[in-house]
């Protein structure tokens, strides 16, 4: 089916208010989650057989905890940060009593019997768990039947392709992805939404599927930078069964996000390894953004190791595959995508020498960042090399992307590009480890200049 533009309804109206405004509605008593919970249902009933964003939808759940959380706001007792409103999961995070089968055959009726620790922390601020979001095999490139919400005929991207395709059509205002390559900027980059890859060790993991534990990372989509620091805030944390994070004071990203900047931001304009893969439209569009930046931007060039980084991630992410899937290779590797495969063998030749070469290479790259955030408040570059490709047997190039998961950086994509097909294209902005709350300031600051 060609083109099928995004249709106005109840639901859009309501996701146009963005998450945090939706949010302040409930608590006030505007709003009640019944009443956004059952626009959601009708957009998803209405869109679904199109978008097919869900692995797991039920309904009369959804409306079961709406109703639960709107008698608990009328109790008079204490709201959490989410309190209603609703939240899509990819389907790698574990869910208690309900399926999380990581988009994979050989997990067909798997149901955890525990939340993931994202689960209870959403719980805990009164979110709606609206269902499980389609995911790539394994959270991998082998794609699921899931479309892009602006055009059915192109790749939504991947892996969190359900969870990007969810909130570009409007099916739920807020959604959790994960990123070991690109799985959340590229996706919010295709589908025109807001995509937020926190911190390296920001959220914790336990729960959640493990492909490569020194890249995996949690993500989050929205409509708007501010719903995506809503929902990340709620996220943050301490776990000691994930070794990735630490005891830390959670920041403030939805007050910094929402505040405006001291002095005018400075980025740096950046044209990563992979540029040539960058189509004309691309390469249009961000020569124009940075010429109108002007004073406010200057270009830099990165550093000559960068040039190896797509190939250490790779030995990274191949070498932790085999390890962590090998039960997958195991006993049913006949039934895994020939990409899954091959990626897991291609893991089980990689040498020692080589993994620990690899794992050394993050210290140097954040080096050589390091003296270019001295100078800047964010980094700018592509979130993709151009507007979703057209089919849905791939998930697009990540070329842009799996430079930032290995350095650990916070990466946030907003939709400020469109080709000349229509379809959307994000700016990827990029921040110091840890820097999270003064990164998404940025974007929101980038977001408003833009629209000046």
């Amino acid at each position: 089916m060609a083109g099928d533009p995004l249709v106005a309804e109840p639901a859009s109206l309501l996701m146009a208010l963005g998450a945090l405004k939706l949010r302040d509605r409930i608590a006030s008593g505007a709003l009640r989650s019944v009443e956004l919970v059952e626009a959601c249902i009708a957009r998803i009933e209405a869109r679904e057989d199109t978008v097919r964003a869900w692995a797991f939808f039920d309904s009369d759940f959804v409306r079961e905890q709406a109703r639960r959380l709107d008698a608990h706001r009328a109790s008079g007792k204490a709201i959490g940060a989410l309190h209603g409103v609703p939240v899509g999961i990819k389907d790698i995070v574990d869910t208690r009593r309900m399926p999380t089968e990581n988009g994979c055959s050989l997990d067909a009726g798997r149901v955890p019997i525990r939340d993931a620790y994202i689960i209870d922390r959403l719980k805990q601020a009164g979110a709606v768990i609206m269902g499980k979001t389609a995911t790539a095999e394994l959270a991998y490139r082998s794609p699921p039947a899931t479309c892009n919400p602006h055009n059915s005929e192109h790749t939504p991207g991947g892996s969190s392709s359900g969870s990007a395709a969810a909130v570009a059509d409007c099916m739920v205002p807020l959604a959790v992805g994960t990123q070991t390559v690109g799985s959340v900027i590229r996706p919010a980059s295709y589908c025109g939404v807001t995509g937020y890859k926190p911190s390296f060790g920001a959220i914790p993991r336990t729960g959640v599927l493990t492909q490569s534990p020194t890249l995996d990372t949690i993500g989050v989509f929205a409509a708007d930078v501010t719903g995506a620091a809503l929902l990340a805030q709620c996220l943050f944390g301490h776990d000691e069964s994930d070794p990735a994070t630490s005891p830390a004071a959670t920041p403030r990203l939805v007050e910094t996000a929402c505040s405006k900047p001291p002095v005018i931001p400075t980025v740096a304009i950046v044209r990563p390894p992979g540029w040539e893969d960058a189509d004309a439209d691309l390469r249009d569009a961000f020569n124009e953004l940075e010429k109108a930046l002007g004073e406010r931007a200057f270009a830099v060039t990165l550093p000559a190791p960068f040039a190896e980084a797509r190939r250490e991630h790779e030995r990274i992410n191949f070498a932790e595959m085999a390890r962590h899937f090998h039960r997958y290779w195991r006993d049913g590797a006949d039934r895994l995508s020939d990409a899954t495969r091959e990626a897991i063998e291609a893991g089980n030749s990689v040498s020692a020498r080589d993994y620990l070469a690899a794992l050394d290479r993050k210290p140097v790259l954040n080096a050589g960042l390091g003296e270019i955030f001295s100078r800047c408040d964010a980094i700018i570059c592509p979130a993709a090399t151009g507007p979703a490709p057209h089919g849905l047997d791939w998930t697009g190039n990540s070329t842009f992307n799996g430079l930032w998961t290995l350095c650990g950086t916070p990466a946030v994509t907003v939709p400020l590009m469109t080709a000349t097909n229509g379809l959307p294209m994000g700016v990827q902005l990029i921040g110091a480890p840890g820097d999270d709350a003064r990164l998404l300031r940025t974007a929101q600051w980038l977001c408003d200049w833009t629209e000046q």
